[in-house]
């Protein structure tokens, strides 16, 4: 049945084929999927694949190639075909894992504590005090339960013959687990009754056990250093990242949404007297286990990597005192080494009493004489690596090396052979891949497999699948997500009677609820402050822009309202004056004119500045206006929806690299697309967002962003001749249809003014907006110190005590000023909230811990 799909399929010469086996033929696992793949065109293939790659876009999952032009906005490479395993060869691959996992776990605790390994001669000395991911402050640290490697993940790879070795381990931050969930969700709606028929094995217990163990070590922790907490009470588990520029961005904030630990960075945490806090808008809290994704050294400026911007001083000493758990421990780095590979089947007779499950690839490390002097025999079969990470060098494949080259590398092996390891090169499995630009569809490409474990109180436990990594480069010898590698999806095969039962347990009572964030951090304040400050700004630029767009494009001579406009324009920073132009030399007798304004701008040439705009994020527009709104949302993954995110991404998907204006027609329809979109974020935050706290930040920031946009609006049409047309103010206001539908009469000063100043309904009129803000003020006033009331109220008190009839009118000089106090009064208020809740400097009390 499926013979015709796979008619066109080429196996790799001398390497094992994970579809079919020595006789060309299927084999028994995958027969289910072909099978279903066989009632396939090539043509409902590749819409699947167009669905696939959409939604990773729409979902925003990107991975951050330092080398790439796309930043921070590379999308995820996913294909749409899975790696698919039967379950008696994953209990293999999971007993192997999991004793492996132990082994380095008793290495980790002895190399930081007793050191028998280094006594004994079982470790060479120079391995572990050679290396600098040996971090001696970390010497002493106690772990609850003797757990150190909190999480796992071992790179494997399929030899020729079928066998499945270890090419490489990831003991410090490991990553891609979060993919690998990313990728199940993603790849589920392709094949949803094909994962029921399969009983391909489900993800989502891994992390859940994930979770409730480090909650367990977490009340371990606080128990251990004389705060026990409450039954109903739980510790507070932190994720910390790097930031918003480290490659797996997306996975650590997928991480944190999925598993509900607040995403921080190192500035969000402090230590006082020895204890971690998370700086909070109520105060510091303590926070109890940090699941971390920053490097060893990075982590503490203080005792470690001093130049750190991205650790917390004094943490090495808060995990020294037993105040804190950190996953994995402090100096888990020194496990990565491949020198060690070579050593570890000693250490497993020494430590667990039996062989290694699974074989580390062939490894020697040259510090040894016999050793080096095999490497150099061998030299055109292997592939050379540094011993240590510090060393900063590539590995090099022996073969490739010719002349010069080659006598070098083997010089400074000679000259200093402990700085080398040699392994094996492994001839990669291939396994199907689906690719669109080949007849047919379907090629092979060389695979790794990456398998995750986490500790729990009852050992180790194996996430059923893992994350196949696809070589997608020029150099299929090398799976490297760095330099381009894909993904795929691993499906594990039946024992769903193995699956262990979700556990549940109750315990919240009703006086345990919570119904606001009070412990929302400063850092997370701020950015829910400033994406609702630039929404707002990008709603203001698409409005503006095109307003100003409409009358430039229309041929009639142009008057005052086009001198508002363009007035706003130039408030806006959309358009910039044309810079000061050199003078010719002054006459004798004459000065040169050093305070000459810059030369204004012809309308041709802010119609260019305006369309460009649009389009390209390097001049001001709204392309620009739009990635500053994208990175603040991308300081707040873990708290916005998918359905956020597929808003945003679509935002952002017409975005060019080059200076190419679009034509007036389509920079129009990219004008109307951008404010349709934005009119959409608006909605996810009226009817999708819970209102606590950082709610009311974020409307706080849009509320404060439209108020001095639009008291700026007002009063360059307050300052035009009281004759002219004021359709213009009630569109940019986007208040022109209630207008007529009151009035049904052209547009007059007074029931303008009204609308747009003192409608308690209208809400983009002034006063809706100080309402709204002092509303907002009121609820931080429940929990904080008055912010911010004093400084509106007199200018909301003075806006409601205008009399209609005798102060809206235009040229009033009283009201441009109340407007100008308007804007001064919401400046003001910013900087008040900044110096209130985004800068803590309070000393930590045990008593805030139950806040």
């Amino acid at each position: 049945m499926f013979e015709k799909f796979i008619a066109d399929y080429r196996v790799a010469p001398g390497s094992f084929d994970e579809l079919f086996d020595s006789q060309q033929q299927p084999r028994a696992h995958w027969r289910g999927m072909l099978n279903s793949l066989a009632r396939e065109s090539a043509l409902s293939m590749n819409q699947r694949l167009d669905a696939v790659t959409q939604q990773i876009r729409e979902n925003g999952v990107t991975y951050n190639v330092y080398t790439d032009t796309k930043g921070i906005q590379r999308p995820w490479d996913l294909n749409l075909l899975p790696l698919i395993l039967p379950d008696d060869e994953w209990a293999a691959i999971e007993a192997a894992v999991i004793q492996r996992a132990g082994l380095l776990n008793q290495i980790l605790g002895d190399v930081y504590g007793e050191q028998r390994l280094l006594k004994e001669g079982l470790l060479p000395a120079a391995l572990v005090h050679g290396n600098a991911g040996f971090l001696r402050p970390a010497h002493g640290i106690k772990h609850p339960d003797q757990v150190a490697l909190h999480f796992y993940a071992a790179d494997l790879a399929r030899a020729p013959d079928g066998k499945w070795w270890v090419v490489a381990d990831r003991t410090q931050a490991p990553s891609g687990a979060g993919y690998a969930l990313e990728n199940r969700s993603v790849l589920s709606r392709s094949y949803p009754s094909l994962l029921r028929e399969l009983k391909v094995q489900d993800l989502g217990d891994f992390f859940s056990s994930m979770r409730n163990s480090l909650v367990h070590w977490g009340r371990q922790c606080a128990a251990r250093s004389g705060a026990p907490l409450h039954a109903s009470e739980a510790p507070l588990v932190v994720l910390l990242t790097p930031g918003p520029y480290n490659e797996t961005y997306y996975e650590q904030a997928y991480l944190a949404r999925h598993m509900g630990f607040p995403l921080v960075e190192g500035s969000d945490l402090t230590v006082r007297d020895g204890i971690v806090c998370l700086k909070t808008l109520s105060g510091l809290q303590r926070v109890h286990v940090i699941m971390r994704r920053v490097d060893d050294d990075f982590c503490d400026p203080l005792e470690l990597l001093t130049e750190s911007a991205l650790g917390v001083a004094g943490l090495t000493e808060a995990a020294r005192l037993g105040n804190v758990l950190i996953a994995n421990s402090l100096g888990s780095n020194l496990l990565e080494s491949g020198a060690l590979l070579g050593f570890l089947p000693g250490l497993s007779q020494r430590l667990l009493g039996e062989e290694l499950l699974m074989p580390s690839v062939a490894t020697w490390w040259c510090g040894e004489p016999a050793a080096l002097k095999e490497v150099l025999e061998k030299f055109d079969q292997l592939v050379i690596k540094p011993s240590f990470a510090q060393l900063r060098q590539r590995s090099v494949f022996g073969k490739d090396l010719q002349g010069p080259a080659r006598d070098k590398l083997i010089a400074k092996m000679r000259a200093t052979p402990r700085n080398y390891v040699a392994q094996e090169l492994v001839r990669l499995s291939h396994a199907p891949i689906w690719n669109s630009t080949v007849p047919q569809g379907l090629a092979s490409s060389a695979i790794g497999l990456r398998v995750y474990a986490c500790a729990t109180p009852n050992g180790y436990r194996v996430m059923p699948g893992g994350l196949t990594r696809v070589a997608t480069g020029v150099d299929s010898r090398v799976i490297s997500m760095q330099r381009g590698g894909g993904s795929k999806d691993t499906w594990v095969l039946g024992r769903s009677a193995h699956n262990a039962p979700r556990q549940t347990s109750r315990t919240t009572r009703a006086k345990d609820l919570i119904r606001d964030n009070a412990h929302l951090s400063s850092r997370l304040a701020e950015n829910l402050l400033w994406l609702g400050r630039n929404a707002e700004r990008c709603d203001n630029v698409a409005r503006l822009t095109r307003l100003a767009l409409n009358q430039l494009f229309t041929p009639q001579e142009r008057g005052e309202e086009w001198d508002a406009v363009k007035a706003l324009c130039y408030w806006s920073q959309l358009v910039q004056p044309a810079p000061k132009l050199p003078q010719a030399d002054p006459a004798p007798g004459e000065e040169e004119d050093s305070n000459k304004d810059p030369a204004p701008l012809t309308d041709e040439q802010i119609e260019a500045a305006l369309l460009l705009g649009v389009v390209s994020p390097r001049t001001p527009g709204l392309a620009r206006q739009q990635q500053n709104l994208y990175f603040s949302a991308g300081q707040l993954r873990e708290r916005l929806s998918a359905d956020n995110w597929r808003a945003l991404n679509h935002m952002l998907q017409h975005h060019v690299e080059d200076d190419t204006p679009l034509s007036q027609a389509e920079s129009m329809h990219r004008l109307d697309e951008a404010t349709a979109t934005l009119m959409s974020l608006s909605g996810f935050a009226l009817d999708g967002m819970t209102r606590d706290l950082g709610w009311s930040f974020m409307s706080i920031g849009r509320r404060v962003e439209r108020l001095q946009f639009q008291a700026q609006a007002i009063i360059q049409a307050l300052q035009m001749p009281e004759e002219t047309d004021l359709d213009w103010l009630l569109e940019l206001s986007d208040s022109i249809v209630t207008y007529r539908s009151r009035y049904r009469a052209q547009a007059e000063w007074l029931p303008v003014l009204d609308l747009l100043l003192l409608d308690p309904g209208n809400p983009r009129s002034v006063l809706f907006q100080l309402e709204g803000l002092n509303k907002n003020l009121s609820k931080l006033a429940l929990r904080y110190d008055n912010v911010g009331e004093m400084l509106l109220s007199p200018v909301l008190n003075a806006l409601q005590a205008l009399d209609p009839d005798q102060d809206l009118y235009c040229g009033n000089s009283a009201l441009l000023d109340l407007l100008q106090q308007i804007k001064t009064s919401s400046e003001q208020l910013s900087e008040q909230l900044s110096a209130r809740f985004f800068s803590y400097t309070a000393r930590f009390d045990e008593k805030q811990r139950s806040l």
